[in-house]
Parts: C-alpha cells; sequence; structure tokens
C-alpha cells in the first residue's frame, strides 16, 4: 500500500500551458480522501508551491528549491532546509556579471532579478491568472551584486542561470561546475514554455541550470519528510520528468518518470507514465492505488 505520493510540478503536474487538468486533480483528490499523503515537490518558491498545492486540496507539505527545504503548509513552518549562503550566491552571481548571463536568486519567498526574460517571464503570465494574493513574489533590480549586499537575510534557496545560446550555455556552465561546495543541476536539453494569451500561445525556449547548496535534491527532503510521517521508502511514489527528479525516482518505492521525461529519469524509473498533456499523473494514482 502506497502511502505518500512526491509530485513534480513543471513537465509533470501541469501541461504545456500550465494548467492542472481536471483528470489529474479528481484523481489526486480520490487518493487524498483515501488517506494518501499527497505532496509537491518542485524546484520553486514556497508561495508558488502553496497556490498549487492549495488548487488541489494538498495542504500539508511541501517541498520546495528542488529540496532546499520542507515546509508545513497548515502551520506555515519551514521543517527542514539545507540552504545557499550569501557569500556563495554572490561569488556565483559575479560569474555572470563577467559573462553577462541571464540569472536569477530565489529565496523562500521570491525571486530576484533584473528583467522579466526566460523562466521569470513564464511566472509573470502565471501571475496574470492569479489573484493577488497567489502570485508569486518576483523582485526586480537593477543591480543585483549591490541588492545581496545589502539584502538582510543570509538563506537562499537556488541560483538559476539561463540562456539562448546552447553554446554560450556550454561555456558558462563549465565554469559553474568549478565552483566547490554547490551542486550544479547537468540540464543538456532546452527548457520549452506556452505562454498563453487570448490570442495566441508564444513559445519560450532556453537553456538551463539550477545551482544549490551541495546535497540538496528531493530524496533528501522526501526521506525526511517519510521518517516524520513514519512511511517506509518502499511506500512511496515519486513522478517526475527532469534531472532534478532523479534521485527521487530512482530511490522511490515507486519510481514514475512522465513519457515526456528525459531519457536518463525514464531509464531509471519504475514504471513511465503518459505525457504531462495527456494526464500522466492520473493514470498512475488510478492504477496503483
Amino acid at each position: 500500500m502506497y502511502k505518500l505520493i512526491t509530485i513534480d510540478i513543471d513537465g509533470t503536474l501541469l501541461n504545456s500551458n500550465g494548467e492542472i487538468s481536471e483528470e489529474n486533480k479528481s484523481a489526486i483528490s480520490k487518493a487524498i480522501n483515501n488517506g494518501v499523503e499527497v505532496v509537491l515537490a518542485s524546484g520553486r518558491i514556497i508561495n508558488s508551491i502553496k497556490t498549487i498545492a492549495n488548487e488541489l486540496g494538498a495542504n500539508n507539505y511541501l517541498i520546495a528549491g528542488n529540496g532546499a527545504l520542507v515546509y508545513d503548509i497548515k502551520n506555515e513552518k519551514i521543517l527542514y532546509s539545507n540552504y545557499i549562503k550569501r557569500q556563495k550566491v554572490l561569488e556565483i552571481a559575479k560569474i555572470c556579471e563577467q559573462n553577462s548571463i541571464f540569472y536569477t536568486i530565489s529565496t523562500e519567498d521570491t525571486i530576484i532579478t533584473k528583467s522579466l526574460n526566460y523562466n521569470v517571464l513564464f511566472y509573470a503570465s502565471e501571475n496574470l491568472k492569479n489573484e493577488q494574493n497567489k502570485r508569486i513574489n518576483i523582485t526586480v533590480v537593477q543591480d543585483i551584486i549591490k541588492y545581496l549586499d545589502e539584502y538582510e537575510k543570509e538563506d537562499f534557496l537556488k541560483i538559476t542561470v539561463c540562456d539562448s545560446d546552447k553554446i554560450v550555455f556550454s561555456r558558462i556552465l563549465e565554469k559553474l561546475k568549478k565552483i566547490k561546495n554547490v551542486d550544479v543541476l547537468d540540464i543538456s536539453h532546452i527548457s520549452r514554455k506556452q505562454i498563453a494569451t487570448t490570442t495566441q500561445n508564444t513559445e519560450i525556449a532556453y537553456c538551463y541550470t539550477e545551482i544549490t547548496n551541495q546535497n540538496v535534491d528531493k530524496w533528501s527532503a522526501v526521506k525526511f519528510l517519510a521518517k516524520k510521517l513514519k512511511i517506509k521508502e518502499n511506500e512511496i511514489i515519486c513522478i517526475g520528468d527532469n534531472a532534478n527528479d532523479l534521485e527521487m525516482i530512482k530511490n522511490a518505492g515507486l519510481g514514475v518518470a512522465m513519457k515526456n521525461g528525459l531519457s536518463v529519469v525514464k531509464d531509471e524509473a519504475n514504471v513511465i507514465t503518459k505525457s504531462n498533456n495527456d494526464d500522466g499523473i492520473a493514470h498512475i494514482i488510478n492504477k496503483y492505488l
């Protein structure tokens, strides 16, 4: 009997238009009503995940920053964290500045950026569909280095680095991998997201990586939560599509990859479900629960 389902958001729960299908909502609701703990695990910040969790009724826990923290939604309390410190963030930011590469910095509750581009552009378009209190907090500043120097907190979730040119991106990726005491997500594919408007869908495509503190991954966060809830590892289903889902898919009792997922993720999965545009989450829940 599976007691915990951990679900990635982008490319897994959400379809290409950033929406949750009614089939997925219904299946997740049935799982929750049958006593299964459903937890969203994403690279996103807390409020962004919480909005989606509330829509699903998965209101107990969430995993943010690719596993950098576990958050108790009901009690509004961080239960587990593995942050990247400000000095290391500054070191990475300076490399990006020197190489004229777009980057964003995520705290628990905001995305710090110079402009609305790449991944931030997608989140900004999401905000237009949400009520004010459910929007992702995006802080646009002219000088990120100066902003960080004056920032009151020492702890950060992650840095995201993006570029539309694969050759340029490969060069900066090699430099980033030489930085000590951080984990650099090795993503070789181009991310493609659809921004829906009233008249048409616009695709944004870019290369990206995400940098966290050392030993941050979703599975570490899932293990922490499972131990707290007294759930065995073989009673856990983990579902995802991307490199940041690999560890939890490899180690879960049932590791599930999306049909649209990376080949390396599908190779490690116990099961491959339908794509994020074909209700892959509902398919797994209905089959195994």
